[in-house]
């Protein structure tokens, strides 16, 4: 089989590349080793919604138009939404195929999967940041009494006794699940790392509003000072909710969640505990406050102030004493949701690097004809948000056309001096 290029992964990143190579007549397939949105599918918990309100669900040429704007969409909505798109774009998509190995041919791929072989000039991995969590080895001297699941394998406090729980990682995942934990009757405590503190409202308006309206969601990856740290910034700690409502740890507190600070080792039946918890909150409320200025900045700076509620000055984290000693006998199980990281087991080795990273420029590859998709901060800081995609595919597309238009003058004017050589 043969195409110019090869998509791998049919969630939005996937289908946002596929979107725009249609629209410059670039030949593609897009595989996928389930259906379109196949990681809303099986990796999200029963509750889960997005964490930017609806009307940021936009795609290239599609966007959110239902009845709730302000609202956050539901998993099982966002898969529809994606469902959506695709139908409505004709993407050429494989679905029930699972790749087993790209290897560079020098120049262009052969894409080995299930069902054969596709002979291409591009690969696109298009299959996010979020493959595998992240779990620190120290899991691995948790007592085997203790029952271990991951944020990808959570789905809802049925999955577990009535014995207290520990979850690790304070970012958005792990304050929803925490709170979901603790609501539902299990007593619950949340060991708190770094972390991103920000309101799900501000001045009459979602926090993502204001980051939008502010450029902050398209500030470039070779705009930064640091790019490497900027792509590793967790989460903001928010919820999606119809009510708005807020999720911080001092709500967590009020619910009765209990703080400790970052896991830093396992001896026997104890866990030790950061004493440098008062500081990490303390630097997430200073970062706050900081962002929470920018935004009153601007709005002062556009007439806003007068049209919009005045300026709130946060609460500031109160958590109380915090130990830094467990008694791992408490618990029952433990979740980690401590960040998630790409895999690409599939992707031939030339693609990475000394750390056993694939070397990317803002998705163009350092291994010819190779591109990403969908990572963090890829090319905008909105880059692994459904609003971001977009604007990325069109870019890397432009930047792929270019590769694809290079190749085919270099086999042009090969072919033109073997045959002047025959002549």
């Amino acid at each position: 089989m043969r195409t110019s290029v090869v998509v791998i992964g049919a969630g939005q990143a996937g289908l946002a590349m596929s979107h725009h190579l249609t629209n410059r007549s670039i030949d593609h397939v897009v595989l996928d080793r389930g259906e379109v949105a196949q990681s809303w599918r099986v990796e999200r918990w029963d509750s889960l919604r997005l964490l930017t309100p609806n009307w940021m669900s936009r795609l290239p040429g599609y966007r959110y138009v239902g009845p709730d704007p302000d609202g956050f969409m539901t998993n099982l909505e966002t898969i529809e939404f994606l469902e959506r798109y695709s139908r409505r774009s004709a993407a050429p998509i494989r679905c029930h195929v699972t790749v087993e190995q790209v290897r560079a041919r020098h120049p262009g791929f052969d894409v080995v999967t299930d069902q054969g072989v596709w002979r291409c000039d591009v690969v696109v991995a298009a299959t996010g940041s979020s493959s595998e969590p992240r779990v620190p080895s120290l899991a691995a001297e948790l007592p085997l009494r203790i029952r271990q699941l991951t944020a990808l394998q959570y789905r809802n406090p049925r999955q577990f006794g009535d014995g207290e729980v520990l979850v690790v990682g304070a970012s958005a995942s792990g304050a929803q699940i925490a709170d979901e934990l603790q609501r539902s009757g299990r007593a619950t405590t949340l060991a708190v790392g770094d972390h991103v503190r920000l309101p799900r409202t501000y001045r009459g308006r979602d926090i993502h509003w204001w980051m939008d309206a502010i450029g902050q969601l398209d500030e470039r990856y070779d705009e930064v000072d640091d790019i490497v740290r900027a792509r590793r910034l967790p989460s903001l700690q928010l919820v999606g909710s119809p009510d708005r409502r807020q999720l911080d740890l001092n709500t967590l507190v009020a619910r009765g969640v209990s703080i400790v600070g970052k896991v830093m080792g396992v001896n026997g039946e104890k866990s030790q505990c950061s004493g440098a918890l008062a500081n990490v909150v303390a630097s997430a409320d200073l970062k706050q406050r900081r962002q929470l200025t920018r935004i009153d900045d601007f709005a002062s700076a556009h007439g806003l102030d007068e049209a919009i509620p005045p300026p709130m000055e946060p609460q500031p984290t109160n958590f109380g004493t915090a130990p830094t000693e467990l008694d791992l006998a408490r618990f029952e199980t433990v979740v980690w949701a401590t960040g998630y990281r790409p895999t690409y087991r599939w992707l031939d080795r030339a693609a990475f690097d000394h750390r056993n990273r694939v070397e990317h420029d803002g998705g163009v590859c350092a291994l010819d004809g190779l591109y990403l998709m969908g990572m963090p901060f890829m090319r905008r800081r909105k880059s692994s948000f459904i609003d971001g995609v977009g604007s990325d595919a069109a870019e890397l597309v432009s930047h792929l056309h270019a590769h694809l238009d290079r190749r085919t003058r270099h086999v042009d004017t090969g072919a033109g001096a073997r045959q002047l050589l025959h002549d």
